[in-house]
């Protein structure tokens, strides 16, 4: 359990990557955290696109930061790879399942010391043609899934930013 909450409490949203590309064993291990997460009914209806090909990932933070409303912006920060997870449309659960691999996919990163955001409008950014023809191309198809949202992955460049204190009043009892 220490090892689990030391990696909660020094988890932290990097935006600085170095160039360095992310192993793919290192990858797989945060991708297989993130199958590993609830899903509601245990569908295990999210998946997860893993792309580490530089102009792919760059393509899809354009677009991403395009709908954020800053073109010419990489809404990926330059991270080296990204896991986009995405959902069967139809499925009632389908966000808070995407929620939950995202979660356990950015802590599993900090327990191996690599640096991850999770960024938004990964729904939009799949509505796109441009996404769509990303789908298509890793074999996903579009009419079936929605996106979610993404995590970046790298190597930190610089220091990892210190956590925000705690705000108090956060946790209520039955009974007092």
């Amino acid at each position: 359990m220490a090892d689990i909450l030391r990696a909660l409490k020094t988890r932290r949203a990097i935006r600085s990557f170095k160039e360095k590309a992310v192993p793919e064993n290192l990858l797989d291990e945060i991708v297989e955290a993130g199958l590993y997460a609830p899903t509601g009914m245990g569908r295990q209806e999210t998946i997860i696109l893993k792309i580490t090909d530089p102009d792919t990932v760059r393509k899809l933070g354009f677009i991403n930061g395009k709908i954020l409303g800053h073109e010419g912006m990489d809404a990926f920060y330059g991270a080296p790879a990204v896991l986009s997870v995405l959902s069967k449309k139809g499925n009632p659960t389908a966000v808070y399942d995407g929620c939950s691999a995202i979660s356990n996919m950015l802590n599993e990163a900090a327990s191996l010391d690599l640096g991850s955001c999770w960024i938004h409008r990964g729904k939009e950014q799949f509505e796109t043609e441009e996404g769509k023809t990303i789908l298509k191309k890793a074999g996903i198809d579009p009419d079936e899934y929605f996106g979610i949202d993404n995590v970046i992955v790298g190597y930190t460049e610089g220091n990892t930013p210190a956590p925000a204190p705690r705000k108090e009043g956060r946790v209520y009892s039955i009974p007092r």
